[in-house]
């Protein structure tokens, strides 16, 4: 950040007075920018004993496999957001969404929250997003294809749960550099 986008002066990185790290200082109108994590939300939506992915259609990692799932918009909930951007992506709908996932990703500023829910009928189309959409049963997820380690981790611990029969909210600190904990 180079100018204030209050009075479009000059910003300085500084320790404001009361405060415990730099942020950019406009010292013209003595606003101070925080920049805060983007927080990211989706769902895991299943039919039946399949798992719905989609294909990006935009960057980044075109042409990778995710879970449906976009930046949460101001005046959102969580909830709110994850259902749009499951709608947005692969125009499915899903019923009975429960809270599933948290993960923190600090170097990248993000925060993930996924929710897992049901889809009532195999309904689904390509979006402006995502260039295919598809129903994946378990052997069949295309795991080398995937376009975040956050989707990952959140598969797995679905097919984990999905195994023992309960669902409990995860909540997980990724890093860099990620390595992936599927065994093949």
């Amino acid at each position: 950040m180079k100018y204030c986008s209050n009075c479009g002066n000059a910003v300085v990185q500084e320790i404001p007075l009361g405060d415990n790290r730099q942020r950019y200082v406009c010292h013209s109108c003595d606003f101070i920018h925080y920049q805060n994590p983007r927080v990211i939300v989706g769902v895991l939506p299943v039919y039946e004993e399949k798992i719905l992915l989609c294909r990006r259609a935009i960057e980044p990692r075109l042409g990778l496999w995710t879970l449906p799932a976009g930046f949460l918009e101001n005046g959102e909930s969580t909830l709110e957001g994850a259902l749009r951007e499951c709608y947005e992506e692969s125009y499915a709908t899903v019923v009975e969404p429960h809270l599933y996932a948290l993960f923190d990703i600090p170097q990248i500023h993000q925060v993930y929250v996924f929710y897992r829910a049901k889809m009532q009928r195999p309904e689904y189309a390509v979006s402006s997003e995502s260039s295919e959409v598809a129903l994946f049963s378990e052997d069949q997820i295309p795991w080398d294809e995937l376009a975040f380690p956050v989707v990952e981790r959140t598969l797995l611990h679905f097919l984990e749960d999905r195994k023992a029969g309960l669902f409990n909210v995860k909540h997980e600190q990724i890093q860099k550099p990620w390595k992936s904990t599927r065994s093949n």
